[in-house]
């Protein structure tokens, strides 16, 4: 006797089975992970108090800031972020190439400044810290930039996962009967009931993270990928070489408004100090069009002496590539809508734990012998 040819529908079960075996406990690391992520700048700063600070008085002396940070960290001679919160607390600052983590990815050295730009109170390499920390298992498992790529493609597969369970549960016959929750059921059945009332009320925004995940681990696959289609980026302004070295540079303040003067109704966010050898300020900006209220993508560069603007990127002018990636980081944190998709987002992060669980429940119960599935 022949061996039974499976339907379609049957393979894809049988997919959907492999996938979540494999990669189930992958995909709830990365939903669980990504929760806290939503909430890592309050959940961190509540876990040091030393920069739980507040009561500046009037604007932000910037020249004191970067001052200070020179003076903290004199072998630092490459360029310092500072990040213009809007607040009256700590001033965060990066410096975004250490030496000591060289090779290691994104590991930039992190620093808190009083509200007034005198003391620092914190400072840290990334990684080192809780919150860093988790944002490295999630983005690359603690593997740097190959744990990075791995989880990219491993976050196709998720995908797969995701769409494999879709395609298995579509119903042939009534929407009524297939959604349906059955809790006189068997035990067997209930579970089958909770994973896919679980998938179904998840996989849309489930799909959407993990996508969105993948374009963010795999920029330059997505670039190959969607260029010919998008077009292409509009450019970021870089650093330039110091023209006139010795010559006094203009207040940090000063380039601030410059570059918000360059493009009108902007708010700068980072401000990025020249380094050693480099002739420019560099500022990123956050406009109307951009959803990204921490990261934006709009930036203006300044010549670090006379005060000129040297680049503008307004990403209010870019093509369809530059929507896409304006959206991908913001649709992925839950940032781009505040606090309703923000919980959106912290809840979707926890499904993949009730369909591993309820699946991996449900297997296990059906290979016990003599039990009807």
């Amino acid at each position: 006797m022949g061996r039974r040819i499976l339907s379609p529908r049957a393979w894809v079960r049988r997919l959907h089975l492999w996938l979540g075996l494999s990669l189930g406990a992958l995909m709830v690391l990365a939903g669980i992970t990504g929760a806290l992520l939503v909430f890592y700048v309050d959940i961190d700063r509540a876990l040091h108090p030393a920069v739980q600070v507040t009561g500046r008085a009037g604007p932000v002396d910037w020249d004191r800031a970067a001052a200070t940070l020179h003076a903290a960290f004199p072998a630092r001679t490459g360029p310092w972020r500072l990040e213009l919160t809007g607040s009256d607390g700590a001033i965060p600052a990066r410096y975004y190439h250490p030496a000591e983590r060289a090779g290691a990815g994104h590991a930039p050295l992190l620093a808190w400044l009083s509200p007034d730009g005198r003391r620092v109170l914190r400072a840290e390499f990334w990684g080192d810290g809780g919150m860093t920390w988790i944002y490295d298992l999630h983005y690359c498992l603690q593997l740097g930039p190959v744990g990075g790529t791995i989880f990219g493609w491993a976050g196709l597969a998720l995908a797969v996962l995701l769409a494999s369970g879709l395609w298995a549960w579509w119903p042939r016959g009534g929407w009524a009967k297939a959604l349906r929750f059955k809790p006189r059921a068997a035990p067997v059945r209930r579970l089958y009931d909770w994973h896919k009332l679980s998938g179904l009320a998840g996989a849309p925004l489930l799909l959407l993270l993990t996508l969105t995940g993948v374009m963010l681990a795999l920029p330059q696959e997505t670039g190959h990928l969607l260029r010919p289609v998008l077009g292409g980026a509009q450019d970021v302004p870089g650093q330039i070489a110091d023209g006139a070295p010795g010559t006094p540079d203009i207040a940090v303040s000063r380039a601030v408004a410059l570059a918000q003067a360059a493009l009108p109704g902007a708010r700068a966010v980072w401000i990025e100090l020249p380094g050693q050898g480099q002739g420019a300020y560099r500022v990123r900006l956050a406009q109307m069009a951009d959803p990204s209220p921490r990261f934006p993508h709009s930036w203006a560069v300044i010549d670090r002496h006379g005060g000129a603007v040297l680049g503008v990127a307004n990403v209010a002018q870019g093509g369809p590539m530059d929507v896409l990636l304006k959206w991908l980081h913001p649709l992925h944190d839950g940032s781009a809508a505040g606090l309703p998709l923000r919980m959106l987002v912290v809840a979707a992060g926890l499904v993949p734990a009730a369909l591993y669980i309820t699946g991996l429940w449900r297997w296990w119960l059906r290979r016990r012998p003599g039990l009807r599935p």
